[in-house]
């Protein structure tokens, strides 16, 4: 069994989806997809997850309204944001929010995305391990 950690996928383009799963469960993760902020929050009620790579173009609760509901359920979940449209703003608006890292689609370059994930899943840990000794 994976051992590397649960994480969720979370965009409205199901192309997106799949390619990132490809490459996750390629490295060792499970990967859980969710095509809509509120299909995500529903999926963690029930599946947890250590880290969420979320779309911030969606339709109807985009990826920082999400991001937002994330860390108000489960402030250890590291949350990596992504975006076909970067701007300042919403960069800005994603560290407000407690956002770990905001990646640019489409990825010219998959280990910085992998690398990504691994500082992040290794910053989860340190985050938890710092509170309980705490």
């Amino acid at each position: 069994m994976n051992d590397k950690g649960r994480i969720m996928v979370v965009d409205d383009e199901v192309g997106m989806c799949e390619f990132l799963r490809y490459l996750l469960e390629g490295e060792g993760y499970q990967v859980v997809s969710a095509h809509s902020g509120a299909e995500a929050l529903e999926k963690l009620a029930n599946e947890p997850c250590q880290l969420v790579l979320a779309d911030i173009r969606m339709p109807v609760m985009d990826g920082l309204q999400m991001l937002r509901r994330i860390k108000e359920i489960d402030p250890n979940i590291v949350v990596v944001v992504m975006t076909g449209f970067a701007s300042l703003e919403t960069a800005i608006k994603a560290i407000k929010y407690d956002a770990y890292d905001y990646l640019v689609k489409p990825f010219d370059d998959t280990d910085k995305v992998l690398a990504v994930i691994e500082k992040g899943l290794l910053y989860r840990q340190e985050m938890i391990a710092g509170v309980s000794s705490q």
